[in-house]
């Protein structure tokens, strides 16, 4: 109902033009994208010192395994570490259920900054898996895994911690949790090791003084405290601090299982679309949602993360996915609810995940509900005023009419009824407002948070649902009054196409062009990354502070799998290529609150371009403000074999059964 159902010659000859292009992805193995670069900005930057930031980054040239890794910016973390502690060390094989248990306590030495370093082996066959740790029930680290080689992978990743400081201070129950299975196929454990660094060094701005999380609170069990949903409720009931002048609410959520692929989902009236074929509902749009005592106080539409089991393994190694080694949180600043925080009562705080639901004829409306599962946690980051103040102020003033909608789809049918294709497309635009005004010990001043964003997806089903394309186009403005804004841009397009042959066996063929653009201004709660590059003033005098950051980061590139499931054998291949470009920029941030500021100028701080072909890396500079290093690798060819996957794991779609 609601669908163009035709059989036209010429609607057939349309749906006929994607066919030979199943054929054509299959072999784009061989093909890799270039990466148009924006023009970078001259560098005014002088005097950078490459060895504060680039401990642990330099691959492991005398071991035998290949070298993962993400391609991100640097972190400050000193070469020769005054002070470190061993928090982890671990294998995790048969570990559902089972998550590492273990207890923190502070160092001796002073501290104002931590940096974690992550580093973990691993060798045979394993899926992709998803790792999340915790202080307690405080989640402050979600990673993923790389999918292994027979003779060994390693990677290790650096994290700015420096946001939690306030609870390295005090001794923790640390609980890791990284779900694997072992067994005669799926060989591989996860060896990891997690270190954590001390220092002292200028801090743009003080962390927060108490961290209160929202998760399921199971730490006392030594068990993880991740919500699942939709099946539970993940809600917490708290009351904060009297004295509090500043709050900032982070989101950790990602899909998995049914919700891995969320983008890739179509509206839930065309689910039945080819009835061979199983695909995912509530269409490719989700929203992360906060609610405080039942009011929504903010919302975040996610960054598509996908794993390195995901679409096509042979993208991923040995250059994982953006953000696959550090699933991000998004902030909302919710200090305009302080008035009503701050009373001494209790409230109540709750995350939600909301998809579309739609009737086929045009009409949509969000769910309070989408498939299983989206795991999250939440956190208030809480800045106190004097221990005797209690913040009061004016009433809320909200804005936050219901999203824009519209939503369209069409199929096109043979003679005896048999579905060829499927088009659809899905906008959303969004705009919410939440101000008060606060009394803080300082003075009165206005609290604001301010959110406009936009959301297109146009997706494609072609040769009987074989062949997928979509398009999406995910954009946003937050504004904070405290002098912080946020404008991102998350472009995706991808194809995948799979054929069948005898004995179960199948291939998909996949291209992929991506990215990740993020301009900040001002800081919450977590940092900007400018301390990696010293801009205090005792080591830099010539240089003013940056207002902000730009992020530009783009990857793209092909590949092919071949699964042969009567020999338990899964081989790819592929290239991909990836530009970071990370800049120092200057803005005005008085005016915020009427509007995203002009930046003025920008200065190229880091830039990394990384080209990799079947598992080799063959081009790997890094580049600090025009002074450019090489990065050597291990390397590794031929078609390389993977974990045994079917078509929903990878792709989210499939026939049934698979």
């Amino acid at each position: 109902m609601g669908h163009i159902r035709a059989a036209k010659h010429q609607q057939l000859r349309a749906a006929n033009v994607f066919r030979p292009l199943v054929c054509t992805i299959i072999m784009l193995m061989t093909l890799s994208f270039h990466v148009l670069a924006s023009p970078s900005s001259a560098s005014e930057y002088r005097g950078l010192l490459p060895h504060r930031m680039l401990a642990g980054r330099a691959s492991n040239q005398s071991s035998s395994f290949l070298d993962v890794f993400q391609v991100s910016p640097p972190v400050l973390s000193p070469e020769d570490a005054p002070c470190e502690k061993t928090l982890m060390v671990h294998s995790f094989a048969f570990s559902y259920g089972k998550p590492f248990v273990g207890e923190y306590s502070p160092p001796s030495c002073d501290f104002n900054r931590v940096t974690f370093n992550f580093t973990v082996v691993s060798a045979g066959r394993q899926f992709d898996r998803l790792g999340l740790m915790y202080f307690n029930d405080t989640e402050v680290f979600r990673t993923s895994t790389a999918e292994p080689t027979a003779t060994g992978i390693e990677w290790t990743y650096i994290k700015d911690m420096t946001n939690f400081l306030v609870l390295f201070k005090e001794p923790q129950k640390i609980i890791f949790d990284l779900g694997n299975l072992v067994n005669e196929i799926y060989t591989a454990s996860f060896n990891a090791t997690l270190t954590a660094t001390f220092f002292t060094d200028n801090v743009a701005s003080a962390p927060a003084d108490v961290i209160i999380p929202i998760s399921a609170r199971q730490s006392a069990n030594n068990a993880p405290s991740a919500f699942s949903l939709p099946g539970q409720n993940a809600t917490n009931a708290l009351t904060l601090p009297r004295n509090v002048k500043k709050a900032v609410f982070s989101i950790s959520a990602c899909g998995q299982a049914a919700e891995e692929f969320w983008w890739g989902n179509v509206p839930s009236s065309n689910l039945l679309t080819f009835p061979a074929m199983e695909l995912s509902g509530y269409s490719p749009f989700r929203e992360t949602q906060l609610y405080i005592d039942g009011m929504l106080a903010g919302v975040a539409w996610p960054f598509p993360v996908i794993f390195t089991g995901g679409v096509d393994p042979g993208f991923w190694r040995p250059v994982v996915g953006i953000d696959a080694f550090d699933l991000r949180e998004d902030e909302i600043d919710v200090s305009a609810f302080l008035p009503v925080l701050c009373d001494g009562d209790e409230h109540t705080f709750e995350i939600r995940v909301a998809g579309i639901s739609d009737d086929g004829y045009g009409h949509g409306s969000l769910t309070n509900t989408v498939g299983a599962s989206w795991v999250v946690t939440g956190k208030i980051f809480l800045w106190l005023d004097a221990s005797d103040w209690i913040t009061t102020g004016s009433n809320l003033v909200r804005i936050d009419p219901h999203p824009a909608l519209h939503i369209s789809s069409s199929v096109s049918s043979l003679p005896n009824g048999t579905n060829v294709t499927l088009e659809y497309s899905v906008q959303v635009q969004r705009h919410l407002s939440l101000s008060s005004t606060i009394k803080t010990s300082e003075g009165s001043r206005v609290a604001s948070w301010q959110q406009t964003l936009t959301f297109s997806n146009q997706g494609n089903y072609s040769d009987g649902g074989n062949l997928q394309i979509n398009t999406q186009s995910t954009k946003g403005v937050d504004l904070s009054s405290l002098g912080y804004s946020r404008a991102y841009d998350y472009p995706l397009w991808a194809t995948t196409a799979y054929a069948f042959y005898p004995d179960d066996a199948f291939t998909i063929g996949a291209s992929i062009d991506r990215s990740k653009n993020v301009q900040t201004l001002g800081q919450l709660a977590f940092p900007s990354g400018l301390q990696t590059f010293g801009f205090e003033e005792t080591i830099h005098p010539n240089l003013s502070p940056f207002s902000g950051t730009t992020t530009v980061n783009r990857q793209n590139g092909t590949a092919t799998y071949t699964s042969i499931p009567s020999q338990s054998r899964s081989y790819s291949s592929g290239s991909t290529e990836q530009d970071l470009k990370f800049a120092g920029v200057e803005a005005s941030l008085s005016d915020l609150q009427r509007g995203l500021p002009d930046v003025k100028g920008s200065t190229e701080l880091y830039h990394r371009h990384v080209l990799a072909v079947n598992s080799s890396v063959v081009e790997d500079e890094e580049s600090f403000s025009g002074q450019t290093f090489p990065i050597y690798h291990s390397s590794s060819t031929g078609n390389q074999d993977f974990a045994p996957l079917s078509l929903k794991y990878m792709l989210g779609r499939g026939p049934y059964g698979t």
